[in-house]
């Protein structure tokens, strides 16, 4: 499989393309072209005859030149790394740019006699690279390290700038704590305008070094004749340099193939009319492809409150993503859900000691309740509640959904149901990682088989760890419909941060104080 500088799988490789072409639903499959040898013996990304859009959004032949080849140095350094290695050279370089900008300030600032009083030179190597250390981790994060879109990717540098705003201040923390500072405080000022502009630049070389190596995006743009005629025209005048249209489909083509024939890197679709058709596939399997889906954004969709929506040739798109959370992301929560464990502790553990006496008072032995439940990626786990339903709870009617005023709930226990008391033992699939302090919540293995079937896309919630509460919680009910709870789950997922899950918990204790069902 060819892989881009980004980190991207190039679906003009054969069996990138053949994989992509398996996933929609039915589409029956066919054979993956096989991209010819270029002139220098190395596989190119893709073919070197491609099609290229005539006046009219028809495809036509031509003949492409090639990307520039990179020298042996070159394409081993760039060419053969696996993508998490590709972010790890990117963060030796930021390392290397921040290191190199601290010892700047501070050689400026000894050159001009600004400095009241000097410390051995070995006192700030290791003020220096503290610093950095807490730069980088500031930067994995905040996503600086994930695959970036070639086309409709949001601005660096204002990004870069908050992130480096973020860890000057941690850095300041530190010398709070430890009296120590790890570099002069004027050089935290300069730091932060340097510092952003430096990183910023890094990201720019490799954009650049990207396309020098594998050209510009190749873009097919799926809608309409007219569609197709006022975008291509717009590409033309504005994003001529940025971009390359090689082709176009209709609205009801094949996606798959026209992307794999076309050879593209990235897909325009100019048509709300497409999108409940390529949802959830094949949207996934060219997200995993690593093929950039934008979606144009007409008059009416600004009703929606779009977030993050970009500009490409003048025209609004809003990238689309099927896999709802980045790596960078998940670990930010995990840290989060420890530290939360840890700081809630004193309070959490007397509480369940005291609800398990509770429950062995009134409900009687066993006082624990295990259900198989899917989790993360579908895995299946057996998940422990306090026990509030009569033993033989399920001999009748079989696994089915909790109601309001359910007869098989113990009369003593129904409060602590409630009041989500029972849930309490779930807080020890936080600490091994099964579960997340906030989360979609993980259905049975009989239900979700159903609600695959029924919903489209329900299967993108077991991307994470499922939670003890959610968003769906807080705004649901028991008897609230899965799609709905789904349209919830979903929102909570790509629009998370530290702040969405404060407020989640916030809303859970309000929930818990009214023992809303």
């Amino acid at each position: 499989m060819v892989v881009d500088v980004a980190g991207r799988y190039d679906p003009g490789d054969s069996a990138t393309a053949h994989r992509i072409r398996a996933a929609p639903r039915g589409v029956a499959p066919g054979p993956a072209p096989s991209p010819p040898q270029a002139r220098h013996g190395a596989r190119w990304p893709w073919p070197a005859m491609s099609g290229v859009l005539g006046s009219r959004g028809t495809v036509t032949e031509t003949t492409e030149r090639a990307p520039r080849p990179a020298s042996k140095g070159g394409r081993r350094v760039l060419g053969a790394l696996a993508p998490s290695r590709r972010a790890g050279v990117l963060a030796v370089a930021d390392a290397a740019v921040l290191l190199g900008i601290m010892w700047a300030i501070h050689g400026a600032r000894l050159a001009l006699d600004l400095m009241s009083f000097v410390y051995p030179l070995a006192n700030y190597a290791v003020g220096f690279a503290v610093a950095a250390a807490i730069h980088l981790v500031v930067f994995y994060f905040g996503g600086l390290y994930e695959p970036e879109e070639r086309l409709g990717s949001a601005p660096r540098l204002p990004r870069t700038f908050a992130l480096i705003g973020v860890a000057v201040l941690l850095c300041g923390g530190v010398a709070l704590l430890t009296g120590q500072y790890l570099m002069p405080r004027g050089n935290l000022l300069m730091l932060l305008v340097l510092g952003s502009l430096g990183v910023a630049l890094n990201r720019r070389l490799l954009r650049t070094v990207r396309t020098w190596r594998h050209g510009l995006p190749r873009l097919l743009l799926v809608g309409s004749p007219e569609d197709v005629d006022g975008a291509e025209r717009h590409l033309r005048q504005s994003a001529g340099h940025k971009v390359r249209l090689v082709g176009s489909a209709g609205e009801d083509a094949d996606l798959v193939g026209a992307v794999a024939e076309a050879g593209a890197t990235d897909v325009l679709l100019l048509s709300q009319r497409t999108l409940p058709d390529a949802y959830p596939e094949p949207l996934a399997g060219l997200e995993r492809a690593g093929v950039g889906v934008l979606q144009v954004v007409r008059p009416s969709d600004s009703l929606l409150g779009l977030r993050g929506v970009r500009e490409l040739g003048g025209m609004p798109v809003v990238a689309l993503r099927s896999h709802v959370m980045p790596d960078s992301q998940r670990h930010l929560k995990r840290l989060m859900d420890l530290a939360l464990l840890g700081l809630l502790a004193p309070l959490t553990l007397p509480l369940t000691v005291a609800v398990a006496a509770y429950v062995r008072v009134v409900v009687g032995s066993p006082i624990l309740y295990r259900q198989r439940r899917v989790g993360r990626e579908g895995r299946e786990f057996a998940l422990v509640k306090f026990r509030t339903m009569r033993r033989d709870a399920e001999a009748e009617c079989g696994p089915v959904l909790a109601g309001d005023y359910d007869p098989r709930l113990v009369g003593g226990a129904r409060w602590l149901r409630e009041a989500r008391l029972d849930e309490l033992p779930q807080l020890a699939h936080v600490l091994t990682g099964r579960m997340a302090v906030v989360g979609p919540r993980p259905e049975r293995p009989e239900l979700v088989a159903h609600y695959d079937e029924a919903i489209a896309g329900y299967d993108r919630r077991r991307e994470v760890p499922p939670g003890i509460t959610g968003l769906a919680q807080v705004h649901g009910r028991y008897h609230t419909d899965p799609a709905y709870k789904l349209g919830h789950d979903l929102q909570y997922l790509v629009n998370w941060s530290p702040v969405v899950d404060l407020q989640v918990l916030l809303r859970t204790v309000w929930v818990v104080l009214s023992r809303r069902t």
